[in-house]
């Protein structure tokens, strides 16, 4: 089998860890085609290999560089397809995006072989022209799809997409993702953290939907009991963020790292005695999936969720956690506060999530059910259509 992969997400190289798994459990032959360049919010990034990724690597200039709806590959797909000769096209990417369309225009001109998308979006929207009709040629031609999600794939569904779909959650590599006692020691120190006060974290964007103001609320109602609070990561909440801490009276006990490469976040999260995610639903935005929570789980550390979107079904499904209401600070310093005061219930949801975790949300695991998803295909497209030339 040789299959073709489209991915800006592949532009950070530890996402293509997944699709090194697909080569191992699969023996298959893989080529990547990913952004040359890829702007994030922390800097530019230049597309470089995963060292456990085999196939061939095809880094393409791109138009809109970190603009993840409207970016487009600059040129040489035709060609590629051309050369790889797929037998499937994954595009990692929604189905409503520029880039997603133009794989497909382009498979359309060459061989026209069973491709397919990825999904994460759960809120049905109406996009503008042309993005609706992009949107609805993909849907259409699309062969197969991977939604994180059930409620992704509903999305999906009622926007009149009728192919095969294989509902395939984030997955996490628990050959990275795993307790790591000596990193978590060496953090707090650097932190000047004592080995008895529990660690409440966070990691990922400081943005407002991520609900940190409450969490700084909740933080106050809890602050005569022993705790530190540690924010990884960057955003453009950061200035509000420290002030509201400041006008708790909280500075001291709120550490800001800031940004740490992907590589890096077990450590941290091995070192969180628990993982706050208090987000919080918007107009146009809910919680996809909380891929932080199997990590979390993963790395051995409980997670105090809200019900924003995905994230009580994930806690639910791992049981490695708790559930409470979004914007609700009471309710999230009392799970906070009955966690701090009780490790041996912080070990008990550590080690149901860690179990599920290792199991159900593991990347080889889920990278086989990627395959079996993508061979199902091609064989019915094989049997069903006169032999390719």
């Amino acid at each position: 089998m040789n299959l073709m992969i489209v991915s800006h997400a592949c532009a950070t190289p530890i996402n293509q860890s997944f699709f090194a798994d697909v080569e191992a459990v699969t023996g298959w032959k893989l080529a990547l085609a990913l952004p040359q360049f890829w702007k994030t919010e922390y800097a530019e990034r230049k597309a470089e290999r995963w060292a456990a990724f085999r196939g061939d690597f095809y880094p393409i200039p791109v138009l809109k560089s970190g603009h993840i709806p409207l970016h487009v590959y600059r040129s040489g797909l035709l060609g590629l397809l051309k050369k790889a000769r797929p037998d499937a096209i994954y595009v990692q990417h929604e189905p409503y995006g520029a880039a997603t369309s133009q794989v497909y225009l382009a498979n359309r001109m060459t061989r026209r072989v069973p491709i397919g998308f990825y999904a994460a979006q759960n809120i049905f929207k109406q996009y503008p022209v042309p993005f609706r009709f992009m949107e609805s040629m993909v849907l259409h031609e699309s062969s197969f799809c991977f939604p994180v999600t059930d409620e992704a794939l509903e999305v999906l569904r009622a926007k009149g997409y009728r192919g095969d779909a294989e509902v395939l959650p984030l997955a996490v590599d628990n050959t990275l993702y795993r307790p790591m006692p000596d990193a978590a020691r060496s953090l707090r120190e650097k932190l000047d953290i004592g080995s008895d006060e529990p660690v409440i974290g966070y990691l990922g964007r400081l943005v407002s939907e991520k609900g940190l103001l409450t969490l700084v609320k909740s933080l106050k109602l809890i602050e005569t009991l022993p705790w530190k609070c540690v924010l990884v990561g960057n955003g453009p909440l950061e200035v509000e963020l420290r002030a509201a801490i400041a006008q708790s009276g909280l500075e001291g006990r709120v550490f800001f790292p800031g940004y740490v490469p992907h590589t890096e976040a077990p450590a941290w999260l091995s070192m969180f005695d628990m993982l706050a995610l208090p987000s919080e639903t918007r107009e146009n935005w809910k919680e996809q999936f909380g891929r932080v929570i199997v990590e979390a789980n993963a790395c051995g550390t409980p997670v105090i969720g809200t019900t924003c979107g995905e994230i009580p079904a994930v806690i639910g499904h791992t049981g490695g956690g708790i559930i409470v209401s979004e914007a609700a600070p009471q309710e999230f310093a009392s799970a906070l506060a009955l966690l701090i005061n009780d490790p041996s219930r912080r070990e008990d949801l550590a080690k149901r999530g860690r179990s599920v975790a290792a199991k159900e949300y593991d990347q080889r695991f889920l990278a086989s059910r990627f395959a079996e998803a993508i061979a199902r295909n091609v064989k019915a497209s094989n049997e069903s259509a006169p032999a390719r030339v």
